[in-house]
């Protein structure tokens, strides 16, 4: 069963109904039915990300990713993470008042710099220490190129591999692009030699994301979940249940 029911989404944000039966049936198709998760989004703000603000991408997916959390989390908010060099918001969204949220939020932020994960990683970690939940998280992190500092996005990623956050990374941005190689070698980093499991993967979802279909962009957002709840869980990260 739904965190949030049906009822609830069409009264507090109708325009997201169709994106949270989407995910509802790809999460039933995964074998996620009814189970509890906290779901962050954590976004690129870096200067090449301009477009995908200006054409409506980023809003796109935020209220994609709050479809999904409906099914994961009852408090009908998603806490989000703006990163470029620095971290450059920590906020969140709400189904209650989700539209043109995005907008709102960049007209406060400042110059655009360059692409930073660590320290929006250390944001998530922080977040998730400092809430006080034990359920797994899964961790919506998009960005359209590799980090500054490949080695601390790697370190990162394995110090939080104890955890119960799952990252899941997607990439905006030109299929051929090099940008992305080190976020396909993080999706593959060895198990158990560089981290305790494999608790990352990776997608691409082209130079227009929008053009993805929701069922393939739930799809394949939740497509590695399972199988890091059920190693998760052997290895004592995330309780039975």
């Amino acid at each position: 069963m739904a965190a949030i029911s049906l009822s609830k989404v069409e009264e507090t944000a109708p325009a997201l109904v169709s994106l949270y039966k989407s995910a509802g049936a790809s999460l039933h198709r995964q074998g996620l039915d009814g189970v509890r998760a906290a779901v962050y989004l954590v976004i690129d703000y870096s200067g090449s990300m301009k477009p995908y603000y200006k054409d409506g991408s980023v809003q796109a997916l935020a209220d994609r990713v709050l479809g999904m959390s409906a099914h994961f989390d009852d408090d009908g908010t998603v806490p989000v993470v703006f990163f470029s060099t620095d971290v450059d918001a920590e906020t969140e969204i709400a189904l209650a008042d989700h539209q043109g949220r995005i907008e709102r939020i960049v007209s406060g932020l400042g110059h655009m710099g360059k692409t930073s994960y660590h320290l929006a990683m250390d944001a998530v970690i922080d977040h998730y220490l400092d809430s006080g939940s034990h359920d797994p998280a899964l961790v919506v992190f998009q960005t359209d190129g590799g980090p500054i500092n490949k080695l601390a996005a790697e370190r990162y990623l394995c110090k939080a591999a104890p955890l119960p956050l799952f990252w899941q990374f997607i990439g905006f941005g030109d299929l051929t692009s090099k940008q992305f190689d080190f976020l396909r070698r993080l999706d593959e980093l060895a198990v158990p030699d560089k981290r305790v499991v494999d608790n990352a993967g990776f997608f691409h979802a082209g130079s227009d994301p929008r053009k993805v279909s929701d069922a393939e962009l739930y799809d394949r957002l939740v497509g590695e979940f399972p199988k890091w709840l059920v190693a998760a869980r052997a290895q004592g990260i995330v309780r039975p249940g």
